[in-house]
C-alpha cells in the first residue's frame, strides 16, 4: 500500500528565500473533488498538462494511504468541468531542502494563502526547518486541500 507522509506549514511570504522561489516558473494546478466521505477523498488533478486521479484515505498523524493514477487529460477536464463538488487552483513551486527533500510551495489563487508541504520517506524523518517556514498545520484538518476548496480559509487563522 502506498502512503503519503507530509508536513505542512504556513509561510513567511516576505522572506527573501520565498521571494526568490516565487520568481521561478511554477506548475499550474487545477484540482477538484469527486467524493469526500469518512474513509477518504477522491480527487482529480491537472498539473500543467498531466492529469491524475487520486484516492487519499483517512489521515493518521501525518500519514495516509494514497493511490494515484495518470488519466487522459480530456477525462480530467471533463471531470473538473462537470462532476466535482469543490475545486481549487494554485501555482506550485519546488524548493530543494537537501537530503532529497523538496518543499512544495503552494500559492492559492482564490484564497489568501501560501502554504508549504514537505513529503517525507517516513513519519520519523526530521529535517531543519527553513527560516521562512511558519506555524505547522500538518494535523489541522482546516488546511487540507479538500477543506480549503470546500470552505476557504479556516476561521481560526
Amino acid at each position: 500500500m502506498a502512503y503519503e507522509i507530509e508536513r505542512k506549514f504556513l509561510v513567511d511570504t516576505h522572506h527573501p528565500d520565498v521571494q526568490q522561489a516565487l520568481a521561478q516558473p511554477g506548475a499550474r494546478i487545477r484540482q477538484g473533488y469527486l467524493l469526500h466521505e469518512g474513509r477518504g477523498v477522491l480527487r482529480v488533478r491537472i498539473k500543467d498538462q498531466e492529469a491524475f486521479l487520486t484516492y487519499k484515505g483517512r489521515t493518521t498523524g501525518i500519514s495516509r494511504p494514497e493511490f494515484e493514477y495518470a488519466i487522459p487529460l480530456e477525462d480530467a477536464t471533463d471531470l473538473l468541468d462537470h462532476h466535482c463538488y469543490a475545486q481549487l487552483t494554485k501555482t506550485r513551486y519546488a524548493v530543494p531542502l537537501g537530503d532529497g527533500l523538496v518543499a512544495e510551495l503552494d500559492v492559492f489563487d482564490t484564497i489568501d494563502l501560501v502554504m508549504v508541504e514537505v513529503e517525507l520517506p517516513d513519519a520519523t524523518t526530521t529535517f531543519a526547518l527553513p527560516a521562512w517556514f511558519g506555524r505547522e498545520v500538518s494535523q489541522d484538518m482546516g488546511y487540507t486541500n479538500t477543506a480549503l476548496a470546500s470552505h476557504g480559509l479556516p476561521r481560526h487563522l
